[in-house]
């Protein structure tokens, strides 16, 4: 993979202004990271690490109060077509079939319908779903929906794929399912991943690097290098073992953390 920075965020600072007797809530503060290009990095902390608010700046949904973003050198200041977002919630519309929903962006783009379409089925049958093409939400499962959000990204070709806690809503199976789908789109298409998520297995099992947030003041715990040869075994005695040590280097803020993901 080429090494080159393509994401880059420097002493990022976010605010969310008071309102009425509400204090000022600060999401992140001095943050620096940078992804190369084709890499995997997964961010993991617990609720109020700012984890969603980085998505929203790189994805240009909102914009620093202090710091920088940039993509390939140039700042993020709107949302772009470089990169897409995959939420926890599957954002698909519920009045569009599978097949109009992967097509929703390039017909925003001003693509031809019949060229859209051809694009969309294309993309459907890479995550597993040409069977489904003309069914509703509503009849498809969780999984399914997730696929079709997947979808939908893969055919606008970002450079940068932004993923926010997008299993979260599954069972476990289904869970570990989708991260070995979402790694084989991965390596196929050459993304770089940025994958929101509050359990540390399903980081080190993914990622290349593990960024670990805590709430502000605190900020940027580590950032924890996986190597781990590809393809992985989930139940390979090397990734458990680099789990648990990482958990043991957090002491008592994992401790918080894998908490809150028993409850999840």
């Amino acid at each position: 993979m080429i090494n080159d920075p393509i994401l880059e965020l420097r002493q990022v600072r976010k605010v969310f202004p008071g309102q009425g007797r509400q204090e000022a809530v600060v999401a992140l503060d001095g943050l620096d990271l940078t992804l190369t290009t084709g890499e995997f990095v997964a961010i993991v902390g617990a609720s109020g690490s700012g984890k969603s608010t980085l998505i929203d700046l790189v994805a240009g949904f909102a914009q620093p109060t202090s710091g920088t973003v940039t993509v390939k050198g140039k700042p993020v200041l709107t949302p772009g077509p470089d990169r897409v977002v995959v939420f926890q919630d599957h954002a698909v519309f519920p009045w569009y079939t599978a097949l109009d929903n992967v097509a929703y962006g390039l017909r925003r783009q001003g693509m031809r319908r019949r060229q859209a379409g051809e694009l969309a089925w294309e993309a459907l049958a890479q995550v597993g779903l040409s069977d489904f093409a003309h069914a509703y939400p509503a009849t498809l499962s969780g999984g399914m929906r997730q696929r079709v959000a997947l979808a939908r990204a893969l055919i606008l070709r970002p450079d940068i794929l932004l993923l926010d806690e997008p299993f979260a809503s599954l069972d476990a199976v289904i869970r570990s399912r989708l991260q070995d789908e979402l790694t084989e789109l991965w390596l196929r298409f050459g993304w770089t991943v940025l994958f929101v998520t509050h359990i540390l297995s399903e980081a080190v099992y993914l990622a290349d690097r593990v960024v670990i947030l805590d709430r502000p003041p605190s900020g940027l715990r580590t950032i924890e290098r996986i190597m781990l040869p590809r393809p992985r075994n989930r139940l390979e005695a090397r990734l458990t073992q680099q789990t648990e040590e990482l958990k043991a280097r957090m002491d008592g803020y994992l401790d918080a953390l894998n908490a809150e993901s028993d409850h999840s």
